[in-house]
């Protein structure tokens, strides 16, 4: 009984995990992906299969001592849409900026 209820738990779990999709950038346009980012704030998005990252509006979805970066990401109708913003921290930012 006790196999049958851990076994149990364990789908309805892995069910609940797998419900909690990330909108995918390349099956949405580039006006769609940035009107989600603008619209709530911030947003997790997947930009494939096995990539995902969160991105924002501004500067006020992020933490104190965080800078908005500009990011772009790939859609249905273009390989480098302008999504908004990504939170990144003073080490974070690439050479050269």
């Amino acid at each position: 009984m006790l196999r049958l209820l851990i076994t149990f738990s364990a789908i309805i779990l892995s069910t609940a995990a797998s419900s909690q999709n990330r909108p995918l950038t390349t099956s949405m346009t580039c006006s769609q992906v940035a009107g989600r980012v603008a619209s709530q704030g911030a947003i997790v998005l997947s930009t494939g299969p096995y990539t995902y990252d969160r991105y924002v509006s501004g500067a006020n979805s992020c933490l104190h001592g965080e800078f908005p970066d500009p990011a772009w990401v790939p859609t249905a109708d273009n390989p480098q849409c302008f999504a908004g913003y990504q939170c990144r921290g003073r080490s974070q930012v690439p050479s050269g900026r």
